[in-house]
């Protein structure tokens, strides 16, 4: 999801939570509109700081993956190294 729709897509789950308010509250809902730019305001930042959070995460994650991948393969070199050392000493007539 692009930073520009999620920043929007909660600046207007801010409005409509705004607009809840008011509704609950019996108020007329185009009084004080800096009310609503401030509710869209902060939902918005949040947006953006849950699409921060997507970025890092996924850049985390994507990390942890690699470093899981690399030990893998040392741990199946390791493996076939013992195998081999294994089946060498089994070939040439000696115990392990």
């Amino acid at each position: 999801m692009t930073l520009f729709a999620n920043v929007l897509g909660f600046s207007l789950f801010g409005l409509a939570a705004r607009f809840g308010q008011l509704g609950i509250q019996k108020r007329n809902l185009f009084d004080n509109l800096g009310g609503h730019a401030f509710a869209m305001g902060v939902f918005g930042y949040g947006g953006y700081l849950a699409w921060r959070w997507d970025q890092t995460s996924a850049e985390l994650i994507a990390k942890k993956r690699a470093e899981i991948a690399q030990s893998r393969k040392e741990r199946l070199a390791r493996v076939e190294a013992i195998e081999a050392k294994i089946m060498g000493a089994r070939e040439n007539g000696e115990e392990h």
